[in-house]
């Protein structure tokens, strides 16, 4: 059973927090971010880090981008196709009809 006077752990390796055990942090620049649900970011970079162009929004996943009037449009999405689809794609019926034929024909002995 737990008591009031139960004593708190801390993780492995923990210490005091502050700059001076860890070093100077790096100067940091928020860049705001927005998608096209109108979700707005802010990440910290390092003042001398290259901006990317679009960020992931962390709320929808859709890219979001520095303007905020002109937000990168959603990724377009394809539809999942079988394979029959797939074939369908690259022959005609014709083509398939002459590929049946000819398989046929090597089934029955006649090639």
């Amino acid at each position: 059973m737990a008591s009031g006077n139960a004593i708190r752990g801390s993780r492995v390796g923990a210490g005091p927090m502050g700059e001076a055990e860890r070093g100077d942090t790096a100067p940091r620049v928020w860049i705001t971010f927005y998608c096209c649900n109108g979700h707005e970011t802010r990440p910290s970079f390092a003042s001398d880090a290259a901006i990317p162009e679009t960020w992931d929004c962390p709320r929808c996943g859709f890219p979001a981008g520095p303007d905020r009037d002109n937000p990168p449009a959603p990724p377009r999405t394809e539809p999942y196709k079988t394979h029959l689809a797939y074939v369908r794609e690259r022959r005609s019926n014709e083509d398939g009809e002459a590929i049946l034929a000819e398989a046929l024909a090597k089934l029955r002995g006649e090639i």
